[in-house]
């Protein structure tokens, strides 16, 4: 009777196991092409991505760089103060999408130009995307909106 109870607990055990082991590598099938990185300019140029890979760009849309052409499709360029890259973008930008603002884009590396299918902008005067300051503040470039200036 020991045993039988002692086998049987063995293949409950390794039932999970393998029951775990199975959902794991589907999830991990499933969450293959919706993990995007972020990169700032300056990390494209060091390191370009693999063809086709979908990535996030973020800095600050370069003031004097942003060019409405016809139909949707809209350039501009990034920088992240040290490199700047090109991006196109076809379809309605954010309202507050402005030059000088933080701009986070998904898409990928396409002849050089980043070719954006989703971009999103700040909401409010003081907000950045937490990876864009981060960016900024490796390049020595940001400055924050709340710090008050000495008097």
């Amino acid at each position: 009777m020991k045993g039988l109870k002692k086998t049987r607990r063995i293949q409950i055990i390794a039932l999970a196991f393998v029951a775990l082991a199975g959902s794991t590598a589907l999830i991990g099938y499933a969450m293959r092409d919706g993990i995007n990185f972020f990169r700032a300019p300056a990390q494209v140029v060091a390191d370009p991505p693999q063809m086709d890979e979908v990535f996030r760009l973020g800095g600050l849309v370069e003031d004097g760089s942003l060019v409405r052409g016809q139909g949707e499709t809209i350039t501009f360029r990034v920088t992240d103060g040290a490199e700047s890259i090109p991006v196109a973008y076809t379809g309605v930008l954010p309202d507050l999408f402005k030059e000088g603002q933080g701009m986070i884009g998904t898409g990928k590396m396409v002849d050089g130009v980043f070719e954006a299918t989703e971009i999103l902008a700040k909401h409010d005067e003081t907000y950045m995307p937490k990876e864009v300051i981060d960016a900024l503040k490796e390049q020595g470039v940001y400055e924050d909106p709340n710090k008050q200036s000495g008097s």
